[in-house]
């Protein structure tokens, strides 16, 4: 009878832990503002939004969701990626604390495709950074975005997130 009792109370307790749980990652998620089709056409097309990495895809491993902020910040004359890394590397960097794909880049090609009404393909590729040789996005108009990011040393990696307006 106690081993009965016992298995209740150890199940109402992970119930109650779990519904906790699940109500403070909805309580603390953050709130985006919404952007309508026009302005992601216009960031887009004046090179200066913000993609913002809710999630990582590598080629090696399972998918994960990112917990820290992570961004590729985009202005007419300067590339600003902070960006983890998982997956294999074929060349250590030099400074251990530079694991990720962290750089600025102030010369650098933008080229945008506008793939149908309401998605646009650009590809950004850095002449001033050896290790990154490309980054591809496919932007949504609601605002979702995909990152592929084609690297010298390292395996491919993609990302999922969302675009913002940056600050000008």
């Amino acid at each position: 009878m106690k081993t009965k009792n016992i298995q209740k109370w150890i199940g109402i307790s992970l119930g109650a832990i779990l519904l906790s749980c699940i109500s403070f990652a909805c309580s603390s998620s953050k709130k985006v503002a919404k952007l309508n089709s026009d302005d992601i056409k216009n960031m887009v097309d004046s090179s200066q939004f913000v993609f913002v990495a809710d999630r990582v895809l590598p080629l090696r491993g399972r998918t994960r969701n990112l917990t820290s902020r992570y961004t590729v910040k985009l202005t007419k004359d300067t590339l600003d990626c902070d960006l983890p890394f998982f997956g294999r590397a074929t060349q250590a960097p030099m400074d251990p604390s530079q694991g990720g794909i962290q750089f600025i880049s102030n010369k650098f090609s933008y080229d945008v495709v506008s793939k149908k009404e309401d998605q646009w393909n650009v590809t950004i590729k850095p002449g001033d950074n050896t290790s990154v040789q490309q980054l591809f996005f496919t932007i949504f108009s609601n605002g979702s975005a995909n990152l592929n990011v084609i690297s010298t040393h390292r395996d491919p990696i993609s990302f999922s997130g969302h675009i913002e307006k940056g600050k000008e």
